[in-house]
């Protein structure tokens, strides 16, 4: 359940995306939306850089005490934060929000220097992976919390997990996959194959399937089987994504999770592994949400819920929240333009506007 993001190349559920209308079924030529991917594959020798050193990396930080690995680039990290203004100005824009200050409070500032030095923690802690046990991985994550992620998933008609750039997704990953439950995510394909090919063995022998983005009849496949759909939903701002108040101001999250829940009956269940004391994770679950149709209004509110869930996790941890892109449009205006669209969707206009037409004889 991490994101392609988050290391040098893919390998974690891809954001929910949009998804076709009409049948349960894909339409020839339409996927889920990656909007992090790059339009173009990269070129064949910086793939092969890539893969040459996420493995090299991952082996020597598999050989180190985890401390001073991640320590190390902690510093590093907190380097690139300094240096990099367009990087920097995204997260205190970002961590602004979060705290209700200006980008440029000194408030925001250690925050972000917190989250990126925590960014480093969890980088250490996913290349160590290949060098753990299956138990060891699965001993990641705490077992409290997790009986009433199985109550919930053995009364439904399959489970959506909306997940985050908070913590650590990979313990979820290992800790749910290991107990032979039918987990599944998401996973950009096409950026740097080869390196999604490694990452995508790496996840299945902790039990946890990974999808290529673009397979979307197999996505629906998941939802029938009533299994488990794992699905990142802080990629980024979007202007075409579904307008919801996160933080107090207005933004777009993917209309992915709510259609399919809504196309499907699954329920959507938001979920976090935040890092304890002790260096483990906890599983935590938020109030699942039933979205009962695809039509606008149903959209709207189903994804004001993971919004508003979104808020919980990141506000209960923001140290921990990692996502350094753009999370809010940067003008009032575009923030205008998606509150008059969540009032279109709210009153459900375009059905109102079809409904003649459909009743005529």
């Amino acid at each position: 359940m991490t994101s392609a993001a988050d290391r040098p190349g893919p390998g974690g559920p891809a954001e929910g995306g949009s998804v076709p209308n009409g049948s349960d079924e894909p339409r020839p030529g339409r996927s889920l939306e990656a909007p992090h991917r790059r339009v173009a594959g990269a070129p064949r020798i910086l793939e092969r850089s890539a893969v040459l050193a996420y493995r090299g990396t991952a082996w020597v930080v598999g050989h180190l005490p985890p401390r001073p690995a991640w320590t190390a680039i902690g510093w590093l990290f907190q380097a690139s934060y300094l240096l990099w203004p367009q990087k920097r100005r995204w997260s205190n824009l970002n961590f602004g929000h979060v705290l209700g200050l200006p980008a440029d409070d000194p408030a925001v500032r250690k925050l972000a220097l917190r989250a990126y030095r925590s960014y480093a923690r969890y980088l250490v802690e996913i290349m160590r992976l290949p060098s753990m046990t299956k138990e060891a991985a699965a001993a990641m994550l705490d077992p409290e919390g997790v009986e009433e992620v199985e109550r919930i998933w053995r009364g439904s008609n399959g489970v959506i997990f909306t997940a985050c750039h908070v913590g650590n997704n990979e313990a979820i990953s290992a800790g749910i996959g290991s107990r032979g439950w039918p987990l599944s995510g998401l996973a950009d394909d096409s950026t740097f194959p080869e390196l999604f090919e490694q990452l995508k063995r790496e996840r299945e022998r902790f039990g946890a399937r990974v999808i290529p983005w673009r397979n979307l009849r197999e996505v629906y496949g998941v939802l029938r089987r009533r299994e488990m759909l794992a699905l990142l939903i802080d990629w980024g701002y979007r202007a075409d994504g579904v307008p919801v108040r996160l933080f107090g101001a207005w933004t777009t999250l993917p209309a992915g999770p709510a259609t399919l829940a809504g196309k499907t009956g699954a329920v959507i269940l938001p979920v976090v592994a935040r890092r304890t004391a002790d260096g483990r994770f906890l599983a935590t679950i938020d109030t699942p949400i039933r979205v009962p149709s695809t039509r606008p209004p149903d959209i709207l509110r189903g994804t004001q819920a993971i919004a508003e869930a979104l808020e919980r996790v990141i506000a209960a941890a923001p140290d921990q929240w990692y996502s350094f892109k753009p999370i809010w449009p940067e003008t009032a205006a575009e923030m205008d333009r998606l509150e008059a669209r969540a009032a279109v969707m709210a009153e459900d206009r375009e059905a109102e506007q079809v409904a003649p037409e459909a009743d005529s004889p």
